[in-house]
């Protein structure tokens, strides 16, 4: 993946209501955090948000969080190498409504090979509470291949505490 992480450091992007913090040390965690309003379109006629609607707030957290990772955008598509969800679990636990005010925050979780996963936490910000648990497991595939990758070589050292089989 071209380039390292830069030293630590917090984003506030205003445009993006983006929180990214990047990881300077070995052994640090790549988060992020985004914020949503839930819109209109993402409820059904009880202003309740839709299944679907918080897999595309996550999709969003997940593309800035492996803008973290030196995954980003305008490199993937020149590159054409992509990470791809092959996995996806979710667990509902509290609805959101019509103009709630959401955080999602997105963390590497684990590191193998040729894969890695992401957990997400989408809460109301209003009162904190809980609404989505997701894990997502991504691979590296070199399109168009569709050709699976290994990760860069510099994860090993630098995710080392998240490496598979090291809990």
């Amino acid at each position: 993946m071209p380039g390292d992480a830069p030293c630590l450091r917090v984003l506030e992007l205003e445009t993006l209501n983006l929180r990214l913090e990047t990881p300077s040390v070995m052994n640090s965690t790549p988060t992020i955090e985004t914020r949503e309003e839930v819109m209109f379109f993402d409820t059904d006629c009880g202003g309740v948000v839709h299944n679907i609607a918080y897999l595309r707030m996550i999709e969003t957290a997940r593309t800035r969080l492996a803008a973290s990772l030196g995954m980003k955008l305008k490199e993937m598509a020149q590159t054409q190498l992509f990470p791809v969800v092959v996995r996806t679990e979710i667990d509902y636990k509290k609805p959101a409504k019509l103009a709630d005010e959401l955080l999602i925050h997105g963390r590497l979780e684990r590191v193998e090979r040729v894969r890695f996963w992401c957990a997400f936490e989408v809460r109301r910000a209003e009162d904190n509470a809980l609404l989505i648990t997701c894990r997502q497991s991504l691979a590296l595939v070199q399109m168009p291949e569709g050709r699976p990758c290994r990760l860069p070589e510099d994860w090993k050292e630098k995710y080392a505490h998240l490496m598979a089989g090291k809990d």
